[in-house]
């Protein structure tokens, strides 16, 4: 169930992410409509896969590394990496949305890049992560998940 639900993940936020190179390329032609569009519905893959990978956080658990012990180290920090970057991706996208949503386009033309920027690597460091936890290597253990926690 773990490896099912996170292709799920993965896939929206590898559409997400396409998503928002649509919307990219639309307002380079100067297709604001379709700009909108585009980067709405990438936003709300964001959403759809941040709610998703909490709720299976909880329901289903995190999946350990299965790959080489002495690969560990390096995974663990490329994970914290991909965290950090997703971390700031995410309140950055949450910024960018309201600057356009408020008509504060002289401050949005001047984030929206780096943001969208931030949402590429997040999304090819995540994919890395999902080829690592369940393509490039074996799964680990999935566990701590809500009813493990409880003891049930």
């Amino acid at each position: 169930m773990a490896a099912g639900w996170a292709l799920f993940n993965e896939s929206t936020m590898i559409l997400s992410a396409l998503c928002i190179a649509v919307g990219w390329v639309m307002i380079r032609r100067n297709r604001v409509r379709i700009h909108r569009r585009f980067m709405v519905a990438g936003s709300i893959l964001g959403a759809l896969f941040f709610v998703s990978y909490a709720v299976g956080t909880f329901v289903v658990g995190d999946t350990e590394f299965g790959g080489p012990a002495s690969y560990v180290p390096a995974y663990t920090l490329f994970l914290k990496i991909h965290v950090f970057l997703a971390t700031v991706a995410a309140i950055m996208g949450v910024w960018v949305l309201r600057l356009a949503f408020k008509r504060r386009f002289r401050i949005h033309r001047k984030v929206g890049p780096w943001t969208a920027i931030f949402w590429f690597i997040t999304a090819a460091t995540g994919l890395a992560v999902y080829l690592m936890l369940f393509v490039i290597f074996p799964p680990g253990e999935t566990l701590k998940n809500v009813l493990h926690v409880l003891g049930q």
